[in-house]
């Protein structure tokens, strides 16, 4: 291959034998770039003009080795830094529960420890023609869907649009809340200036205000030269700033006065700039419940949400879960040069009941595993349920609605005993507790010390309740890691 024809390659593991092997064997195809933890990539990609455009990680990561939490949270942390990378799982933690959360999380494929260099190699190459093809084809343009939710969240849009307010954009991850900014720019008379979105999570904290706000020659280490800042750049167009609940506390009354006046001042410098850039943010954060905990400003909360949308979750679309399959399947046997393949009906019928909590991503990478693995045929429940991580269909328990106060939950306890035959209260219990744990996850995107937060427990709490999940009938003290 071309020496600058070679696509980016970030290979992420602890273990310095495999990175030098896999850099050794792959730096023939790649230019490969290693890192062996969370914090050394984070310093790598600020590095980086341009993200790679594919990564091979590990998920058993400093400071936890062991556990495959930091992997979790990586594959999180770049598809929120750069949605267009591709990224392939190599690890020893190779359990199913664990590969099918990483694909969940983003990852388009995961790939069990150990492995041959060609395999490894010819699935990142088809990594990268699965990215090449949607960036020359743009599959993820238009909102797709003829639910009522959908044509809500188009009416909204149209509604907003040319408005120079900002807007405040809700949902989970991998809904699509960047596409509904996109839509919302250029819907706008803004359309023909350049859209510039910033992720808020991606970038370290203090670097956050002379991105934003630029900085002058000097004003500190490495200020080499003077440099504009987004607002600057942004002037009389667009400017998305993803992941807004990240932004550091002390900047956000700089972000408020900006918004209110459009002044704003480069770091290192006194003259106040003036920029008329319409803001658009999102966050997949509960905003109402960081101002309360005090990790978010009110004032800046209103200011951001003079209009908001909310962007539905997949598992209340319905009948758009098909729509977005046959949009998927029908774009990826194009490039492909295959023949679409096919669910019968009880794999059907599992695709609509099943909840994606990836949301839209998660179903876009599970068509394109699908499309690779059987092209032109007609599969099966079993096939389809290996591509699902099914223990998120968990976390509906028939018979016991969401409990408002204790007499809600005392008429939900005093049916299930009238109406279910065997019940059994541990075992219900820890469908409760599994669910919730589940739950917590999937709201922190892994992130272990976040959903052990969220649920009031210590860390080595939840860690010792989901080894017991992943091994039923370990219920025993001696079965539990020893807290670290």
């Amino acid at each position: 291959m071309d020496e600058q024809a070679k696509p980016d390659l970030l290979i992420v593991d602890d273990d310095p034998l495999i990175t030098d092997t896999l850099n050794f064997v792959l730096g023939r195809d790649f230019s490969v770039y290693v890192a062996d933890s969370r914090a050394q990539v984070k310093s790598l990609l600020r590095q980086l003009d341009n993200p790679p455009q594919l990564a091979l990680i590990d998920l058993g990561l400093p400071p936890t080795p062991h556990r495959p939490d930091e992997g979790f949270r990586l594959i999180s942390e770049l598809i929120a830094h750069s949605p267009g990378m591709k990224i392939v799982v190599l690890s020893g933690q190779s359990d199913e529960t664990n590969a099918r959360h990483a694909r969940t999380l983003g990852a388009v494929e995961f790939v069990a420890k150990p492995c041959e260099p060609q395999t490894l190699k010819n699935l990142l190459l088809r990594a990268l023609s699965i990215r090449d093809a949607e960036l020359g084809a743009a599959p993820d343009s238009g909102l797709l869907g003829n639910s009522i939710l959908m044509e809500k969240l188009r009416q909204q849009i149209g509604q907003f649009a040319n408005a120079p307010f900002p807007v405040l954009i809700e949902g989970e991850s991998g809904s699509g809340k960047e596409l509904v900014a996109k839509s919302l720019h250029t819907m706008s008379q803004r359309a023909a200036r350049p859209f510039l979105a910033l992720n808020c999570a991606a970038i370290s904290p203090n670097l956050v205000e002379p991105t934003l706000f630029g900085y002058a020659k000097g004003s500190f280490t490495g200020a080499t030269t003077s440099r504009a800042g987004y607002f600057e750049d942004a002037k009389d167009s667009t400017l998305f700033l993803d992941e807004i609940g990240e932004l550091p506390l002390e900047l956000q009354a700089k972000l408020l006065r900006v918004l209110e006046n459009g002044e704003f001042q480069r770091v290192g410098e006194t003259q106040s700039l003036v920029s008329n850039a319409r803001v658009i943010a999102a966050t997949n954060r509960d905003m109402r419940a960081e101002i309360r905990n005090g990790r978010f400003r009110a004032d800046l909360y209103h200011r951001l949400s003079v209009f908001t949308v909310n962007v539905p979750a997949l598992r209340d679309l319905n009948g758009d879960k098909v729509t977005l399959l046959d949009h998927f399947r029908d774009f990826y046997a194009r490039q492909a040069k295959v023949t679409s393949f096919e669910l019968d009906k009880r794999a059907m019928d599992l695709w609509l009941d099943y909840s994606f909590p990836g949301n839209v991503r998660e179903l876009r990478n599970i068509v394109i595993r699908l499309t690779t693995k059987y092209s032109g045929q007609k599969i099966s429940t079993e096939q389809v349920q290996t591509e699902l991580d099914m223990e998120s269909m968990d976390i509906d328990l028939p018979g016991l609605p969401a409990v408002q106060d204790f007499k809600a939950l005392l008429e939900a306890a005093k049916r299930q005993l009238q109406l279910q035959k065997n019940f059994n209260l541990d075992d219900t219990l820890r469908q409760w507790e599994r669910g919730y744990v589940e739950a917590a996850l999937m709201v922190t995107q892994g992130n272990l010390t976040q959903a052990a937060r969220l649920l009031g427990i210590h860390r080595t709490t939840l860690y010792s309740r989901m080894q017991n999940y992943a091994n039923p009938g370990e219920n025993d003290e001696s079965a539990r890691p020893a807290p670290k």
